[in-house]
């Protein structure tokens, strides 16, 4: 059976957190599509395009994924490209019970796509892109919350390069 998953978030900025996700799901499916996608609920730091750019570099000695943006609706965005499986990362139970709200609307939506949850590791479960934001714009070391690609822009972003 050829699975192909998708893995869909607004990576403002990607941390290690995500990377952990996204190198556990390429192990289980052939292809995964890293998504970046629009949070109305928050303002951004990168554009599309940079966010997209810092993926591409972080991810690129994956083999079997890609990387591309959507600026619609998730469900229309799955349905159209016909992925099997969205994988979600969860961290603590507040990401659960958002999740839950999130996969009860998704399950109407979907045309056939099933979700499947992977729970962070330890060592990244405290991990947010608002919390690294927030340390790393106060001239903290963000080196345990980011690749060293997104550190590197997001300083530069702050002007602390």
């Amino acid at each position: 059976m050829h699975n192909r998953a998708l893995y869909a978030g607004s990576f403002d900025p990607m941390t290690l957190g995500h990377v952990d996700v996204i190198k556990r799901a390429s192990r289980i499916f052939d292809e995964l599509t890293v998504l970046v996608t629009v949070n109305l609920a928050k303002e951004s730091l990168f554009s599309y395009e940079e966010r997209e750019e810092m993926i591409r570099e972080v991810l690129k000695d994956l083999p079997g994924i890609s990387v591309d943006r959507c600026d619609g609706l998730l469900a229309d965005y799955v349905n159209r490209n016909g992925y099997d499986v969205v994988v979600r990362g969860l961290r603590n139970t507040a990401d659960f019970d958002q999740e839950l709200a999130m996969d009860q609307l998704h399950k109407r939506l979907y045309d056939h796509c099933e979700t499947i949850y992977m729970i962070s590791e330890d060592r990244y479960g405290f991990i947010s892109s608002s919390m690294a934001k927030q340390v790393i714009s106060l001239g903290g070391d963000g080196s345990a919350l980011v690749p060293e690609p997104v550190l590197r822009r997001m300083r530069q972003k702050y002007g602390l390069e």
